[in-house]
């Protein structure tokens, strides 16, 4: 199963991480706009991710909900009729929520460096360290540390969960706060 080190974080400040992601990348970004559908899982994550441009690809993931890098499990499938798959994951397990993002995806050596706009929750950057075969998580840990001092991305900006994980909290919170 393919691995990486992630992490997650909240920008403070979009259009200055943007010049600074861009003077270190490998090249120029790519677009892409994503929807991820999550479903109900008793073990990590299941999501269905629909792009723009109507392909889709099914991923599963086991990491800890943890805010500095830690390591991630990954697999993928190429989908080739989402809305049915949608549906049928729907009626078997469930739906945990929907997560809608515009992502400017860069790399720099192993890391595809992402620039999240989050439908509901704002402006975020993940960090995937890919590892090669033989690879430990420490190498990749590092790695993410080093473009996170680069970056000035600091400890106190770092998300633990997942974004349909902010956007379930966020929707508890709204809910609480009509019933009080």
């Amino acid at each position: 199963m393919p691995r990486n080190v992630e992490i997650k974080a909240r920008v403070r400040d979009l259009p200055a991480l943007s010049r600074a992601v861009a003077a270190i990348a490998d090249g120029p970004p790519t677009l892409l706009i994503q929807s991820d559908t999550f479903f109900e899982v008793p073990r990590g994550r299941l999501k269905l991710r629909a792009f723009a441009d109507g392909t889709a690809e099914l991923i599963s993931y086991l990491r800890s909900d943890v805010g500095g890098p830690r390591e991630s499990h990954f697999a993928k499938a190429p989908v080739s009729d989402p809305a049915a798959l949608a549906a049928v994951l729907d009626d078997a397990l469930g739906t945990a929520g929907t997560v809608r993002k515009r992502r400017l995806l860069y790399r720099r050596g192993p890391t595809r460096i992402h620039l999240d706009e989050v439908e509901g929750l704002g402006s975020f950057l993940e960090l995937e360290v890919e590892l090669a075969d033989g690879e430990s998580a420490a190498d990749g840990e590092r790695t993410a540390r080093a473009l996170m001092a680069t970056l000035g991305i600091a400890e106190d900006d770092l998300v633990a969960g997942a974004y349909v994980d902010l956007l379930g909290d966020r929707r508890t919170k709204v809910e609480e706060q009509k019933s009080s």
